[in-house]
C-alpha cells in the first residue's frame, strides 16, 4: 500500500510538472497561505448496509484543522499547491443494528457474532496531512484545486457500547448473549489497534480572496484507503472518512 501511494503522488507530479515554467509574477510566483478550518463529516461504508437499520443520532464533534500551503504558479492559470495540516476527524454517532458483525466484551468475557440492537460509536483521529494539489486560478479572487492527501495518524480511537439487544455468537443460530440499557448490562468494543496509520485520499476545493491578505476557503476531504488495516475481518464494510471544511486563510 505504502508503495502505491508513493507511486501515485510521482506520478500526480509528473503529469503537472513536464513543460512547465515557473511564471514570473510581481509576487515571484510563489505564494505562502496559513489556514484555519473546522470540519464535519463521518466515518462510514459507501452506502448504509441492510445490517445498519437507522441512524439514530449524529453530534457534531471538534474538528479543526490549521497548517500552511505553499501555491507556485506554472504556465497560465495552472499552479501547484502543497502543505502540512495537522488535522482531526472525529464522529459520534448512534444507529440501531440487525445482524451486524461484531467483536466486544461483556464483563471479562470477549464474544463475537452478529449483534442485533443500538450502537454508540465514537471515532477520532488526530493527524499530519500532506496535500499535493493541482490549483486553477479562475478569475483574480478565485482558486480551484484538486488533487491527492497522504495523511500519518499521530492518534487514534474507535470505540463503542452495544446495548438493548442481543448478539448471537458465531453465526445467527448461535447462543444468544443479551445486552441492556444500563451501565454493567451493556458490551463495550475498541477497534483502536486495528486501525491504520496511513491513510490517502483525494481532496477538492476552492480558496476565496475577500482581501489582500485574507479570503475563506471550502474543502472536500474522501478517504480512498479504509480507515482498518487490510487484514482486519470483524467489521465487514470498509469504512472511509469522509469530510467537509470550512475555513480561513491569511496570504503572506
Amino acid at each position: 500500500m505504502k508503495k502505491n501511494i508513493i507511486i501515485f503522488i510521482a506520478f500526480c507530479l509528473a503529469w503537472l510538472l513536464p513543460g512547465q515554467t515557473l511564471a514570473i509574477t510581481p509576487d515571484g510566483g510563489i505564494q505562502l497561505k496559513a489556514r484555519v478550518g473546522y470540519s464535519i463529516g463521518g466515518t462510514a461504508p459507501i452506502g448504509i448496509p441492510a445490517t445498519i437499520r437507522s441512524i439514530e443520532a449524529y453530534r457534531l464533534t471538534p474538528s479543526l484543522m490549521a497548517g500552511a500551503d505553499m501555491q507556485m504558479s506554472l504556465r497560465g492559470n495552472w499552479g501547484l499547491m502543497a502543505g502540512l495540516r495537522i488535522e482531526n476527524k472525529a464522529m459520534d454517532a448512534e444507529a440501531t443494528t440487525k445482524g451486524y458483525r461484531m467483536e466486544m466484551v461483556k464483563g471479562n468475557s470477549k464474544i463475537e457474532g452478529l449483534f442485533t440492537g443500538h450502537i454508540k460509536q465514537e471515532v477520532t483521529e488526530w493527524m499530519l496531512t500532506l496535500p499535493v494539489m493541482a490549483t486553477y486560478q479562475l478569475g483574480q479572487k478565485v482558486t480551484l484545486k484538486a488533487g491527492p492527501y497522504l495523511s500519518v495518524l499521530l492518534n487514534k480511537d474507535f470505540s463503542g457500547i452495544a446495548s438493548d439487544g442481543y448478539l448471537r455468537q458465531g453465526d445467527p443460530t448461535g447462543p444468544r448473549v443479551d445486552m441492556g440499557k444500563k451501565e454493567g448490562e451493556w458490551a463495550t468494543y475498541d477497534f483502536s489497534d486495528e486501525m491504520r496509520s496511513l491513510q490517502f485520499g483525494a481532496a477538492v476545493g476552492a480558496d476565496w480572496q475577500l482581501h489582500k491578505h485574507f479570503g475563506i476557503s471550502a474543502d472536500l476531504n474522501w478517504g480512498l484507503t479504509g480507515i482498518f488495516n487490510s487484514d482486519f475481518k470483524t467489521v465487514e464494510q470498509t469504512l472511509y472518512p469522509i469530510y467537509g471544511t470550512i475555513g480561513v486563510f491569511w496570504k503572506f
